[in-house]
C-alpha cells in the first residue's frame, strides 16, 4: 500500500502545494495524513497515525525531506525506523536518489543514506540559520523602539485608591480589577509593579 505524508508548521499555512504533489505521484485523499504543526520533532498525531498503519512492503511517499522534521538524528531516527523496523520504502518527490523501493541495491542504499544525511544536515542548518535571523531581526527592531505584543494598558485613575482598599483587606483582588475593568492578574502586576 501506498501512502502520503504532508506537513505544514502552523494552521495558517497552505498545505495545498504538498497535496497536488502527492496526488500527481497516484495518491488519493484517504492515503495522505496531514499535520499542521511544526517539524520540530515527531509527536505529531497524524504522522504517529501513519507509523501505525505502515507495514512490510508498504510505501511512503512525502514531497520534501524537511516534511518529515528539521532535526538532523530525528530525520535519521525515522528513516531508520521506517525503513530497518516497518521495513517500508520510502519516496522523496523532490530528490529522486531518496526513493528506497527502487534502490535496493547495495549502491543505491549507500548513495540514499549519503544523500540522506546531507539533506538532513542542511534542514537542521537552515532552521537554526531561521532562528538566528529571527533573533537578529528582533533585536533590531527593538533598537529601532519597536513595542512588541499588546500595548501596555494605562493604569486607571481609580487604581491607588482600590489598591489601598485591598492591601487594607476592605476588597478583593477580583472585586477591585472588575471596577478597573481589568483581568486579576493584570491588577495583581500593577501591584507588584508599584510596590
Amino acid at each position: 500500500m501506498e501512502y502520503g505524508y504532508a506537513r505544514v508548521s502552523t494552521k495558517e499555512q497552505n498545505e495545498e502545494r504538498q497535496l497536488i504533489a502527492l496526488r500527481a505521484a497516484g495518491l488519493h485523499n484517504h492515503q495522505i495524513f496531514l499535520d499542521k504543526q511544526s517539524g520540530k520533532d515527531f509527536n505529531r498525531c497524524q504522522y504517529q497515525r501513519l507509523l501505525r498503519r505502515l507495514k512490510r512492503g508498504d510505501t511512503l511517499i512525502i514531497k520534501s525531506i524537511d516534511r518529515l522534521g528539521r532535526n538532523y538524528h530525528e530525520i535519521l531516527e525515522q528513516w531508520r525506523i521506517i525503513t530497518a523496523e516497518k521495513q517500508a520504502a520510502i519516496v522523496v518527490l523532490d530528490m529522486p536518489l531518496l526513493d528506497t523501493h527502487q534502490n535496493r541495491d547495495l549502491t543505491g542504499t549507500l548513495i540514499a543514506d549519503i544523500v540522506l544525511q546531507l539533506l538532513s544536515y542542511v534542514a537542521q542548518t537552515e532552521r537554526e540559520f531561521t532562528r538566528q535571523r529571527q533573533a537578529e531581526g528582533i533585536s533590531a527592531a527593538k533598537a529601532r523602539g519597536v513595542q512588541f505584543g499588546r500595548p501596555r494598558k494605562e493604569r486607571p485613575e481609580n487604581f491607588d485608591e482600590l489598591k489601598s482598599l485591598w492591601v487594607s483587606g476592605r476588597l478583593s483582588a477580583r472585586v477591585a480589577a472588575t471596577q478597573m475593568g481589568v483581568s486579576h492578574q493584570t491588577f495583581l502586576s500593577w501591584v507588584r509593579e508599584h510596590s
